[in-house]
């Protein structure tokens, strides 16, 4: 009985150890994603901008503004291996009530890497480009490495580059920094008298971007808990001098998208360390105890063996007394 026992449990702690390892790479990896219904709201806020308002016709100063960016996820063009979200975001200067800007985009991309892929209709502001990079999310576990992250305004992929840690609302994060050095993205045309050539009915100008984004991600679940963006667009002549500044302005996460984000990013990294740490390091540790226990149980001689052992020699088994 001894014996039948130990197999069962040599059995039983074998299972367990598999079942360990197959929950880590394998139910983990398919656990673990992000998700198709995504519903958040975040919000940016800058102060002390100054930019070019077309309706005016003027440069404002000392503006304070708002950018609020919604997020809602495209689950039925979602799949197990691809996310689709939605995104809009409304710039608006609170100073003058006034709307700034406003800008759609839709991007897809692999629910385990954050790699934005192209399907599903991706766009920005309805311009189809060849998407690449990260969008909106880093890796689970994400490295201590340069990524190439989609920037919006530049159109295609620029590095990124680890900097460093910092801990934002008592979260460890990651530091990651973009920058990039004056870029020209387009042209514009209008008339001479706006920027001072007042000869000329006409002009047209080169577009240019420049600026720096600092983003502080959580390393576990890859997202994103607080972003600090610099950004500088204006229209310069052929020598590359600005002319004309169309916006200057740093923009950072509120404090209330701060503490949401956090509260989110924790949740998820509890929820990743049961499925990758608490629950396989629990059913192995309980699987090779058992299984200790059953090889030793196996291995013991049944007890009838010690009673043929110490009848042994005596006719009828009969021990005398």
């Amino acid at each position: 009985m001894r014996r039948v026992t130990g197999l069962v449990a040599t059995a039983l702690g074998t299972f367990l150890i598999v079942s360990a390892l197959f929950t880590r790479f394998y139910i983990a990896d398919q656990a673990i994603k992000f998700p198709l219904d995504e519903h958040t709201i975040t919000t940016m806020s800058a102060s002390g901008v100054s930019y070019f308002n077309g309706g005016l016709l003027q440069e404002l100063t000392g503006v304070t503004m708002t950018d609020t960016s919604t997020t809602e996820g495209d689950v039925a063009s979602g799949s197990s291996s691809t996310a689709v979200w939605n995104n809009f975001s409304y710039v608006y200067d609170r100073t003058n009530d006034l709307t700034y800007d406003y800008s759609l985009q839709r991007l897809a991309f692999d629910r385990r890497s954050g790699e934005l892929v192209d399907c599903c209709g991706a766009n920005v502001n309805a311009k189809k480009v060849r998407f690449s990079g990260l969008g909106y999310f880093w890796p689970f576990g994400a490295q201590k490495t340069t990524y190439q992250i989609f920037d919006t305004t530049l159109m295609k992929p620029h590095p990124i580059a680890y900097t460093g840690t910092a801990t934002v609302d008592g979260l460890a994060t990651y530091k990651y920094v973009e920058t990039v050095a004056p870029t020209q993205i387009g042209t514009q045309q209008l008339p001479g008298s706006l920027v001072g050539l007042l000869d000329e009915a006409t002009v047209t100008l080169g577009e240019f971007y420049a600026g720096t984004t600092t983003e502080y991600v959580d390393p576990i679940s890859g997202a994103p808990v607080s972003v600090t963006q610099a950004k500088h667009l204006y229209l310069a002549g052929s020598s590359g001098k600005q002319v004309l500044n169309l916006l200057k302005a740093t923009f950072v996460t509120t404090p209330a998208s701060v503490v949401s984000a956090v509260h989110t990013a924790k949740t998820d990294d509890a929820k990743i360390s049961v499925v990758t740490l608490i629950l396989p390091a629990t059913m192995g540790l309980a699987g090779i105890i058992v299984l200790v226990i059953g090889v030793l149980m196996a291995r013991m001689r049944p007890e009838s063996e010690y009673e043929d052992f110490a009848t042994a020699g005596y006719p009828g088994g009969q021990v005398p007394v």
